[in-house]
This record gives C-alpha cells, structure tokens and sequence, in this order.
C-alpha cells in the first residue's frame, strides 16, 4: 500500500506575499452560526474507508506511536544508508504524476530561508477537526525546528509552506487555492490536487527557486479530511517532514515514517537524526550523493552517540 505521496518540483516562482491589517477593527454584530455542512455520498463513503482502513492498521498492530524502541534498534551505517536512499532519491518521476522513479541519485534538496507553515481548512471541515490539527500543527513545528535547527515556524503571516486540510467536497477550493500559491503551477500537478487517487492518502509538493533547482520556497501539502484522527496526524507528520527535504521513502528504514509499512505513524527519532542530517552545515544544498557519502558517516556516527 502506498499511503502518502510527496513530489519535488523545480519552478520559477513570483514572489508571493500575504498582507494582514492590524489596525483598528469595527465592531460587527456577531452572525448566526452555520448550519452544519452535509457530505457528500462520496466523502461519506471516503470516510468509512478510511476508518476501516485505520481499524485495520491498529488491529495488526501497525501505526505505531511508540517512536521506537529496543525493538528497533539501528546501527551508523543503517541510519547513514537510509539518509542516503531518503533524502537523495525520488519516490516519483518529476512532472509525470504518479509515475514511479527508477533513476540514479539526485542532489541534496532543502530549504535555506525560513520555513513559514499554514495550516487551512475547506469550507466543509468541521470545527472539531480544524481545533485538532491545529493543537497538532503547534506541538509539531516546534519539534522539527529543534531537529534541524533550522527557522521553522506555524504562522499565518507570509507562510510559504501551506498545509490544507480538505475533503472531497472542497475539490474547487483545493484548485483555486493551489493557483493563487502557485501561478504558473504545471498541469500535471495540478492534477494531482485535482483528482488524488484513494490508495494515496496525502501529498507533498514541495518547488524549488528558479535560481536554485535544489533550494525549496514553496511547498503545498493536501491532507484528507476524511480521515479519522490518528491517519490525519500521521499525514501532518509525514507530508510536512518530506517537504523539509526528505522525500523519499525506504522499505528498510526503521523506526520510521520513511517508509511504506505503515509500522510507525508519528515522527520517530530516527527520523529527528535524518532531519539533523538533512540541515548539518557541513552538507550543502545541490550536494551530490558521492560528494556527501563521507559526511553523512561522519554525521550518522555523531547522532548515534558512536564515534570512533
């Protein structure tokens, strides 16, 4: 099974700016609240699925929160090998959809700003949902800014990482709000947003400057809001630690998130030593696999604790 999805993209990119007014404001009358929204036949069936499908998981004892443990234990060279594979291979042809990629390494892709994350919500998400995810965007950012050591915030001013919660009734939304991130944003992309399959549970697009192919400045990730609540964070977990540049998935990494097994649903600390990796100094943007090869033992050593 292939739950989630995530898709690096090199574009050339207006500048994109959120103005916010902080002046005075007049007072209104408060309006009466809306009348609940009823979904669609397909987002209903969309979310029983789901909810089976998560059942399913727990019941095998998958999506695991644990972070790991003495069950999985991994060595410098394992944790040096799923570096590697994650952060300098491509899950999915570039521009090609959902094609899968069979090429060689590619180069070290991150992000040198700062890391701006929205969280938004279609018209059709309920209120209990969007309080959830946004407690789990709070606690979330945090972490990862500790990990790489990088600026990342959760902020509504100027974000240029968007997360969007939505169903399978905000479909117009989804688009308009993709065109106005990303003007000039390419079809097949596009369609992506448009018409994610069901097995995909998630995406990530993450696009490069058009001065640097390898520096992120955008990134757009779609979360359903079918899910039930523990397949939802998972999807917050995942989608927005790939956008930071791990965006690859590895049938070996464990405990992980990278990786298709659905074993583990949260961010491991595994995954915390990938992402310190992924933003050590010594490691640059466009970096060749073979040039960062000697670094990255160097660096999975350091975070094991096993230097020698």
């Amino acid at each position: 099974m292939k739950p989630r999805l995530v898709i690096s993209l090199g574009l050339g990119l207006a500048a994109l700016a959120a103005c916010e007014d902080y002046g005075q404001q007049t007072r209104v009358p408060t309006a009466a609240p809306a009348p609940p929204v009823v979904a669609s036949e397909q987002s209903q069936a969309l979310s029983q699925y789901y909810s089976n499908l998560q059942a399913d998981l727990l019941a095998r004892g998958l999506m695991r929160t644990d972070g790991g443990g003495p069950d999985t234990p991994f060595t410098p060279d394992m944790l040096a090998r799923n570096f590697e594979r994650i952060a300098f291979y491509d899950e999915y042809t570039r521009g090609a959809g959902l094609e899968r990629a069979s090429g060689p390494a590619g180069q070290l892709r991150r992000w040198s700003g700062p890391v701006r994350v929205n969280i938004e919500f279609g018209p059709t998400v309920s209120a209990s949902i969007q309080q959830t995810d946004r407690a789990t965007l709070q606690s979330y950012i945090p972490r990862l800014a500790s990990a790489t050591g990088h600026s990342i915030s959760a902020t509504a001013n100027r974000p240029n990482f968007h997360v969007l919660v939505m169903g399978a009734d905000d479909g117009a939304t989804v688009e308009s709000r993709v065109r106005q991130i990303v003007p000039n944003v390419g079809t097949s992309t596009l369609n992506l947003f448009r018409d994610l399959p069901r097995d995909i549970h998630c995406l990530v697009v993450a696009f490069a400057s058009e001065a640097n192919a390898y520096d992120y400045t955008t990134a757009i990730a779609l979360v359903r809001a079918e899910h039930p609540d523990l397949l939802r964070k998972s999807c917050l977990h995942e989608e927005i630690a790939q956008g930071l540049g791990l965006a690859n998935d590895s049938p070996q990494a464990r405990p992980s998130i990278f990786n298709d097994d659905d074993e583990f649903a949260l961010l491991t600390t595994h995954d915390e030593m990938l992402l310190s990796m992924l933003y050590d100094n010594r490691l640059t943007i466009g970096m060749s696999a073979e040039a960062a090869r000697p670094i990255i033992r160097t660096l999975a050593r350091e975070q094991t604790g096993q230097i020698y």
